[in-house]
């Protein structure tokens, strides 16, 4: 096929495959490169809200990933000292005709399995245990050197190396922020974890500088438990090893129902939590950043595999009704690409922030917050719909003054 049609895609996660995914069905040739000797996702838990299974549903996946997948029946905020009930969402019938879609949760490994697997059908390229070193961009062309010497021609390079992604150091040159936070995880069996048994639904609890959420996967036979608090040890890096006088220092004064799940979490390693400043420097030339390249965010929102799925359905729609085959045509996708998703990728960012700094406040703020939401009934969808209905740059009320303010940040570094 003719190099027109050919795209790189660096990074074989969830992101890379998604948009090979739909670049293929686009009319491309897609190829991915992965650094790691196979495609394999590591990782626990994930949770895909209905922005994110209405996608996979119109992809023909979705019915692949109920198969492994929990639905639960609410999302629960609760008081980590005290198991009071905060704020509950029922994700039940309401949800579901709100938002056109189910909340689920399910294995970042059974997620990544489904589009691994659709993506070897429609005939997607995998070329596992290769990194691109360096990336040449020539007039109809994008060229990624590997370490080993090969060469990987493209009309247009996809960069969805992660939060540590080489492709956007070479076009942002900005750093990961650490947050001063890690996060500990894990999955056992829901039968060996006393009161787990019948869990059904995704519970937070959350206190002073630490929070911990669990939840059921694999039919519900698993449990999964991520354990967050602050420990100003932690910079950006992948993994660290764990302490468990740490975590036990900082869950002291947790409910007795919280401790007895926290003995089952995993403290080998940790991983602390970092993100980065909103950026609208999503293309050069003939590149672009996706995923967690582009906007890495905190999990608070639990939007980070949600919001690399909506950037590859923005893609794949871009391509299959622009057909940039010709000329300067792939440019003006991936920039037109970038214009429909910065802005609300940048949204999320900021809102994951905010919304991890409202979970872990301390003293009189942390009364306030419990205070509000104690006194809500019923749903909270006037607080959702933003998220779960909005697409790209619909009713989103990020600005571009916003993240030019952002992009300036970045240039002072």
């Amino acid at each position: 096929m003719d190099i027109t049609r050919r795209v790189l895609v660096v990074g074989g996660g969830i992101a890379g495959l998604a948009a090979a995914l739909r670049l293929t069905h686009a009319g491309a040739q897609v190829t991915v490169v992965e650094q790691a000797p196979e495609f394999a996702e590591i990782g626990a838990g994930l949770q895909l809200g209905p922005n994110a299974t209405r996608l996979l549903d119109a992809w023909g996946l979705l019915d692949g990933v109920k198969a492994t997948a929990v639905v639960p029946r609410a999302l629960v905020l609760r008081d980590v000292h005290t198991d009071t009930l905060l704020a509950r969402q029922d994700l039940g019938d309401r949800f579901v005709e709100r938002y056109g879609g189910r909340y689920l949760v399910t294995h970042r490994t059974d997620l990544h399995t489904v589009l691994l697997d659709a993506a070897r059908v429609a005939g997607v390229e995998l070329v596992p245990g290769t990194s691109i070193d360096e990336v040449i961009h020539a007039d109809d062309r994008v060229v990624g050197l590997a370490t080993d010497g090969r060469k990987f021609a493209a009309a247009a390079l996809v960069a969805a190396d992660g939060l540590h992604s080489r492709q956007r150091a070479r076009l942002i040159g900005d750093e990961p922020q650490p947050s001063g936070y890690v996060a500990y995880r894990g999955t056992v069996p829901i039968d060996e974890v006393p009161g787990a048994h019948g869990l059904d639904e995704v519970v937070c609890w959350v206190g002073p500088g630490c929070h911990i959420v669990r939840y059921p996967l694999r039919g519900g036979r698993l449990l999964n438990q991520v354990a967050v608090f602050y420990a100003p040890r932690a910079a950006a890096e992948r993994a660290v090893d764990g302490d468990p006088a740490e975590i036990a220092k900082a869950f002291a004064m947790a409910h007795p129902d919280v401790l007895a799940g926290l003995e089952y979490v995993g403290t080998e390693k940790c991983w602390p939590l970092a993100d980065r400043l909103p950026t609208e420097r999503w293309v050069d030339r003939r590149t672009l950043l996706i995923g967690d390249a582009a906007h890495p965010m905190f999990q608070y929102l639990a939007q980070g595999a949600c919001q690399a799925l909506e950037d590859a359905d923005a893609l794949g729609d871009v391509v299959a009704a622009t057909q940039p085959w010709d000329g300067d045509g792939w440019h003006d996708a991936l920039v037109e690409v970038a214009r429909r998703r910065a802005p609300r990728a940048a949204r999320v960012q900021t809102t994951a922030r905010t919304f991890g700094e409202i979970c872990h406040v301390e003293g009189i703020g942390a009364a306030l917050r419990d205070a509000h939401l104690r006194a809500r009934e019923g749903d909270w969808f006037d607080q959702l719909d933003w998220l779960y209905l909005a697409r790209d740059e619909q009713e989103n009320p990020v600005t571009n003054r916003e993240l030019a303010s952002a992009d300036a940040a970045l240039s002072e570094r």
